[in-house]
């Protein structure tokens, strides 16, 4: 099968950027629902994934567009969806189905401004506890935050690869700005794209189980249609598929679905850090954000204060162990992002021996370099 046929360098929007790289990761099919700032994801993939003997489905909402990637993906096909905030909203009881069930595959959320309609043609980062926290239950989650389209490509390829690892939705972050600005993007030649294949069982139909795990706490696939008998639910369920009501069953299962990502935290984690040594403030941001941030750090660096500059790739798992680590040497955080806290919550959360200072903004706008100038003062001025 051809992954992709496209290499070179491009001058793309975000979002198709991102479309280009969902190809490039081997993804063949694409259920979706039109949705502003994300439609132009759906209309490249409809245009592209015919091409290499891909399919493209629009149905009549985000919950069945849900519903049919998990299915395909069951079925042997990497897949995806792309949406924005009220789409995620409707999308979250099958999230929820998809990470019980350990079906692979990849959800984009372009995200504007929110709650409810909000700002359809603007931009936000309001749904970054959604992603976390949307489906109701106990469970582990991976979500990226790209800064440009050329990151937009480059993660969506990642996002396949943790989704097939470790077997479970992941997230890929995005927002309209991101989304709909156009960078120069570079798309190697495929033999040098680090692509992950799905992990097949090398075990006889007989001796087959499919929620049987390795030592990653990962189970193995079987191949549809070479003869193998396989059951899985929404349920809790035992090895076999089946549904097992017992204490005993959830608790191992649950558990399994939680530390398959903790535990491999470290694996997971990607994060970009500057001036990070002998920094007494460190600026935290991620996405768009990340770049916006940087005219109000020069603004401190030529007031002579020492800042660091610390971009989460990776929002969740959410750093934890290095946000502790910093909280040791500096004398605290500013957290920058296009929503009233959440991420600035969970910095606070884990660096309690210093202050954290939150430049929020709701959306639809930029950051003044002033204000996080401003709180960049406020919090090297504080006492330890």
């Amino acid at each position: 099968m051809i992954r992709s046929d496209l290499q070179g360098e491009f001058f793309l929007q975000g979002d198709i950027a991102c479309a280009e790289g969902a190809i490039a990761a081997g993804c063949r099919f694409f259920g979706g629902y039109p949705i502003t700032p994300a439609s132009e994801i759906a209309e490249r993939m409809a245009y592209r994934l015919p091409q290499l003997d891909g399919v493209f489905v629009q149905f009549e909402d985000e919950i069945a567009s849900m519903a049919a990637i998990l299915g395909a993906s069951w079925a042997g096909a990497k897949s995806m969806t792309a949406t924005s905030g009220p789409g995620i909203s409707l999308m979250l009881e099958n999230i929820g189905l998809g990470l019980m069930m350990e079906a692979p595959c990849v959800i984009i959320n372009v995200q504007r401004g929110s709650p409810s309609t909000g700002l359809p043609t603007s931009w936000g980062q309001s749904d970054m506890m959604q992603a976390r926290w949307g489906s109701h239950g106990d469970y582990a989650v991976i979500a990226l935050a790209p800064k440009s389209p050329q990151e937009f490509f480059d993660l969506t390829i990642t996002a396949f690869n943790y989704s097939e690892q470790y077997r479970l939705p992941v997230f890929v972050m995005s927002d309209a700005i991101v989304g709909h600005m156009t960078e120069k993007v570079i798309i190697p030649p495929y033999d040098k794209i680090h692509v992950i294949e799905r992990r097949y069982t090398s075990k006889p139909p007989q001796e087959y189980f499919p929620y049987e795990c390795q030592s990653d706490l990962v189970p193995d696939f079987a191949k549809a249609g070479e003869g193998y008998r396989y059951h899985t639910t929404g349920l809790t369920h035992d090895r076999r598929g089946y549904p097992d009501m017992t204490e005993e069953c959830h608790v191992k299962l649950v558990n399994r679905l939680v530390d398959k990502i903790k535990l491999n935290a470290d694996k997971i984690i990607l994060l970009e850090e500057k001036d990070i040594d002998n920094a007494d403030v460190i600026v935290v941001s991620y996405g768009i954000t990340s770049r916006t941030v940087i005219p109000g750090i020069n603004l401190a660096k030529k007031k002579g204060i020492k800042v660091g500059y610390l971009r989460l790739i990776t929002v969740w798992p959410f750093p934890e162990k290095r946000i502790r680590e910093l909280a040791e040497k500096v004398s605290g955080f500013v957290v920058v992002e296009m929503n009233l806290g959440q991420i600035a919550l969970e910095v606070e959360r884990v660096a309690k021996s210093v202050p954290t200072r939150l430049v929020g903004h709701p959306g639809g706008g930029i950051h003044k370099p002033e204000d996080i100038l401003k709180a960049i003062e406020e919090v090297a001025h504080a006492k330890r």
